[in-house]
């Protein structure tokens, strides 16, 4: 496959730069590069690996990409064959010494990602499983790429990436006529575009000096290096550090043996951006204003004074914030009706047929064969009674425990008739999504959202743990007209039957109602409420867990909405009268 050179794509400075320097020190841990599809950020992938000695591999790894696929795993037919246990290597071996590229690494399962980062930072594989103890060099330059639209990063895997950069397609024509012809004549050409052949042989020198050279990092600058990684609000201290290794790479690049502050300016946007955001809906990255702001202060700060040499006094509420840890949610109530899986909305694991290997299993309880650990029992077999050929048994058939990562799909049922007084009702139930999104955000659930009025129910938001899809989805609401109830209950039902069909999702449903049904979609003539507990009936079926809010407010209250509650058993909760207390009132039954 040919693609064009590394040269010859147009602009994205930024980018080229942050790859450059891990290649120089792949210890930065990465580069994410983030942006629309069709940006150039696989052809950028693929020219670094031309400029890598010795024919340097690019690999790329699948999104459905399994443990043993990526990591190594015991050679099944070895083991068959010979009788003796050996490792099969996996993606992490094809790529040393050259190029490892994950394509939407979002959506990629959070332990593939862990591992990938540590391999990259630690250069070896370490492997220990299956009977096979086993390690090998595994030096690679990690790029990862990903839409933002798409949902985004935890914050704990975001923050592991030495360099973070923004790529977008050219905005003027000129630029997007030139890169059109230059993708144009390579593919008409069936190779590099020659022109091009001097620049990516001036960066291969570039990049081989820069990888031997010897830097050294002045004390004072890795103090203002600390600075400024103060100043923008970074959490720990891994900012720190890749500032000072980005820093030394920077000025390898350019050919010197000393870094000076102006390296520390020039990666300050691609270490820091990605690790300022303190909130789910902060915007992504930092203004060009700000980064100068805390340039100067940083610079300001590092200036010796008087006082330098003085321990700085305690601070005892970063000790009390440190000693209560992270925020956690609590632990369900063990009497609450669950669905097999007994996560009760809960973000967690479950056993599953499919997903990470836990363990071997006895066949029975597993369900199906798993052809290593069958492998591993029938030579362990053939070894004892010295039989290389023996045939399998019912006895030497084995199963394995798998666990799949399961997340929360919220369902938000919201009922948008005119009985709610639905404009302030609507707003506030806005700000509970993005509230609940927070919660997705940080832990890979799905929130999604219903609206019911007139005749019908209408999927606003599908399951998502977007933040950018859900406030564009979010804007224009239309609301008033009747109250079909049963309408919003049963589009509720399809729906997540519909999310859960193939994932790890264990589905709640949040229905917002005063429970004044006055219309229906089922059959005609059918009482309205009779329809409503006919389908929250075959909603609680599902085995989703159902937390029915009651908005109903005036002197003289009807209790519909308790009794709905009542014939399912579900959670209830009664609003009152503010509509802001919606995200707080769903929270703490959510999470508790």
């Amino acid at each position: 496959m040919t693609t064009l050179r590394f040269s010859a794509v147009v602009g994205l400075e930024q980018a080229k730069t942050a790859l450059l320097m891990v290649a120089v020190n792949p210890r930065l841990g990465g580069v994410l590069l983030r942006g629309d599809k069709g940006s150039a950020k696989t052809t950028l992938a693929r020219g670094l690996a031309a400029l890598l000695p010795d024919g340097a591999p690019f690999i790329e790894l699948p999104l459905g990409a399994t443990e043993d696929r990526v990591i190594g795993s015991l050679d099944v037919a070895a083991l068959l064959t010979d009788g003796q246990p050996r490792f099969r290597p996996g993606l992490l071996a094809a790529a040393h010494g050259g190029v490892l590229y994950v394509d939407e690494i979002n959506l990629l399962a959070d332990h593939l990602v862990d591992t990938l980062l540590d391999v990259s930072v630690s250069g070896v594989n370490r492997v220990e499983r299956d009977g096979v103890s086993h390690n090998h060099p595994a030096r690679f330059v990690l790029v990862a790429s990903m839409n933002p639209e798409e949902g985004e990063l935890r914050p704990q895997l975001l923050d592991r990436f030495g360099l973070a950069v923004d790529v977008a397609a050219p905005k003027h024509p000129g630029d997007r006529i030139e890169a059109v012809r230059r993708q144009l004549a390579t593919e008409m050409l069936h190779h590099h575009l020659d022109e091009f052949l001097d620049d990516d042989q001036q960066l291969r020198q570039r990049l081989a000096v820069a990888e031997s050279a010897a830097v050294d990092l002045p004390s004072e600058v890795a103090q203002i290096a600390s600075h400024l990684a103060l100043e923008v609000g970074a959490e720990g201290l891994r900012a720190d550090l890749m500032l000072c290794r980005a820093s030394t790479a920077h000025a390898a690049l350019d050919g010197r043996d000393i870094v000076t502050a102006a390296d520390v300016r020039a990666v300050a946007e691609m270490v820091l951006a990605h690790r300022r955001r303190r909130r789910p809906f902060d915007e992504p990255g930092i203004r060009p204003d700000e980064l100068d702001c805390a340039w100067q202060q940083a610079l300001e700060a590092s200036q010796p004074d008087d006082h330098s040499n003085e321990p700085s006094p305690p601070d005892h509420d970063h000790q009390l914030d440190q000693a209560a840890g992270p925020t956690s949610m609590r632990l369900p109530d063990p009497n609450r009706p669950t669905r097999p899986n007994g996560s009760v909305g809960r973000f967690g694991t479950q056993n599953a047929p499919r997903g990470r290997f836990l363990r071997e299993a006895p066949l029975d309880s597993a369900g199906t064969i798993d052809g290593r650990a069958t492998a591993t029992a029938l030579a362990t077999r053939r070894a004892a009674i010295g039989d290389p050929v023996a045939p399998v048994t019912a006895s030497d058939l084995r199963g394995a425990q798998r666990e799949q990562r399961t997340g929360a799909l919220v369902v938000l049922v919201v009922d948008a008739s005119g009985s709610m007084g639905a404009e302030h009702r609507m707003a506030a139930t806005k700000s509970a999504v993005l509230g609940l999104l927070g919660d997705a955000y940080r832990r890979r659930g799905r929130v999604a959202l219903v609206t019911f009025r007139d005749a019908s129910a209408e999927i606003i938001l599908r399951p998502t743990a977007s933040i950018e899809i859900a406030k564009a989805r979010l804007q224009d609401i239309r609301t008033g007209g009747t109250s079909p109830l049963s309408a919003g209950i049963d589009t509720a039902r399809d729906l997540i039957d519909g999310a859960t069909g193939d994932r790890a999702l264990d589905p709640t449903v949040v229905i917002i109602t005063d429970g004044r049904a006055t219309g229906t979609s089922t059959a005609p003539g059918q009482d309205p409420l009779e329809a409503a507990r006919d389908a929250i009936r075959h909603l609680a079926a599902t085995g989703a867990r159902v937390i029915l809010v009651d908005t109903e407010t005036g002197p003289t209250k009807l209790g519909l909405v308790a009794e709905l509650a009542a014939a399912v058993e579900a959670d209830y909760v009664a609003l009152g009268t503010d509509p802001s207390s919606i995200e707080h009132a769903v929270r703490s039954q959510l999470w508790s």
